[in-house]
């Protein structure tokens, strides 16, 4: 009888899940999509029993597509979309209002709100985190505000927050556990980073009742046991878990100070490994909990790009230009040149280092040649140039340039995208074999919390390169480029 893994990364736009074996090599992975819910513009929610139907369908394809038993599975980790609020009844398990999402902008108000009160400099240093709508504490406030009753039955106890880990955490153990680890819990602006602990003041500042918030855990620990989920024997214990930022770095064994991944989902994200203390940004980053493993809490510094993957949906489903994501690489590379064009990916505002909020999506230096060619290379080079602002801003706060950046997400399978990456940050891109890294982060955890692996440089030696980007463009092309890029920025 083998020992296998399930490893659910729950997503923005779908729930994947991954059957692998102990040396990680994937035995099943199954998708499901589920509906993205817009109220009004800038609004972004999702139904939190359609995520709960996509995850327990996609368990139970997955274990059925891997030929294995239920019995066989040993061990369940976790990652998920971070931020995303969810509040729900403690008895019924019924939402009490959709999620609202990372992407969701409503909050803004009352971010200007907060920083016109002089809150974001002591909130800054407490959480890592800057103040804008991107993170939970708005959120959660907003659904208290707006939901009648909500506050006082939250009050007394009756309601339970989380993001998506604690709400999957609930529903997979029958609602008998209630926690976030530390990685979800920083991005709340609830939790003091160096403690690890929800803080009162915080509590107070965004009027967040203590008796809504989950326990904070660590990622490689027990949390629970699986009951009444098809695909999983009850009993299964659920034993990693993290957001998919943080399971990404861990999944691409950023094990030391100074290693860097970047993902390309729906966003870009670019974290780097700081090590065991946090490191506060002089440019606008994010410092943020990457783990906590045997009492030990390791940090990292993060930049966010709200859209890159969405960028390329966007032509798809917004312009009808492509038929499938897939097509834009093709489409792209048919031109040598976007001749001019240029696309700021800010389509739910901007993030690191710039932190616009109200930012609108930019497509600049359109002519009467413009063809529908012209606009995916630009697409995919505002995709490749957002990233170089954050790993410029990173390498000032730590001093010394990266070597090299790790990549992995869909996106991250597009040769020509890679390339232009490699080319506007003049560094090496390296690719794995795997681009699932999130749920293989989330399986490495849930195997070490499982003790199917022994140590980090155990999991370190399964990680398994696929291709080298290497930089080839001229210096003065890619100032021309980054010039370009500043005109377009200055734009939204």
């Amino acid at each position: 009888m083998g020992r296998f893994i399930c490893a659910i990364d729950q997503g923005t736009t779908g729930t994947t899940v991954l059957i692998l074996d102990e040396e990680l090599h994937v035995r099943a992975r199954v998708n499901e999509e589920f509906p993205q819910i817009f109220p009004k513009p800038s609004w972004v929610e999702h139904d939190l029993e359609a995520i709960w139907r996509s995850t327990r369908s996609t368990i139970a394809r997955a274990q059925k597509e891997a030929g294995v038993s239920p019995e066989e599975i040993v061990a369940v980790g976790i990652t998920n979309q971070r931020e995303t609020t969810a509040l729900w009844d403690r008895q019924t398990d019924e939402p009490v209002h959709h999620a609202i999402v990372w992407q969701d902008r409503r909050t803004r108000g009352r971010i200007q709100q907060l920083v016109d009160d002089g809150k974001e400099e002591l909130i800054r240093q407490k959480t890592g985190l800057l103040l804008d709508p991107y993170f939970s504490g708005t959120k959660i406030e907003w659904i208290l505000d707006h939901v009648p009753g909500a506050r006082a039955r939250a009050g007394k106890g009756e309601l339970a927050f989380g993001t998506i880990d604690s709400y999957l955490v609930w529903r997979l153990t029958g609602g008998e556990v209630h926690v976030t680890d530390v990685s979800n819990a920083s991005r709340t602006l609830l939790m003091d980073l160096r403690r690890g602990e929800w803080d009162e003041g915080l509590l107070k500042t965004f009027r967040v009742p203590p008796e809504v918030l989950p326990s904070i855990v660590g990622n490689a620990e027990v949390y629970g046991e699986v009951r009444g989920v098809e695909g999983l024997k009850d009993g299964t214990p659920i034993c990693g878990m993290a957001g998919d930022q943080q399971a990404a770095l861990f999944g691409q064994v950023c094990f030391n100070p100074g290693e860097a991944k970047c993902t390309y989902g729906t966003g870009a994200f670019l974290l780097m490994n700081t090590g065991t203390t946090p490191v506060v940004s002089r440019h606008r980053l994010l410092s943020t909990a990457a783990w906590k493993l045997d009492g030990e809490m390791v940090y990292a510094l993060e930049g966010s790009a709200f859209i890159a993957g969405a960028m390329v949906q966007w032509l798809r489903d917004g312009l009808g230009l492509i038929g499938a994501a897939e097509e834009i690489e093709g489409l792209a590379a048919s031109v040598p040149s976007s001749d001019g064009v240029v696309a700021v990916p800010s389509l739910s505002g901007l993030g690191a280092p710039h932190w616009n909020p109200g930012a609108r999506g930019v497509l600049w230096g359109v002519t009467r040649g413009t063809t529908s060619a012209h606009i995916a290379r630009a697409i995919l080079e505002g995709i490749a140039l957002q990233n170089v602002d954050i790993l410029s801003a990173m390498e000032q706060d730590l001093g010394e340039p990266l070597k090299a950046l790790r990549v992995d997400g869909g996106a991250s399978a597009n040769d020509l995208l890679m390339q232009m990456q490699a080319d506007f940050l003049d560094r090496e891109i390296h690719r794995p074999e795997m681009l699932d890294t999130t749920a293989l982060g989330a399986a490495m955890m849930a195997g070490l919390g499982a003790g199917l692996f022994k140590s980090l440089e155990e999991i370190r030696d399964t990680w398994r390169e696929e291709r080298r980007f290497g930089p080839s463009m001229s210096e003065d092309e890619r100032q021309e480029h980054l010039g370009l890029w500043r005109e377009g920025l200055a734009r939204v």
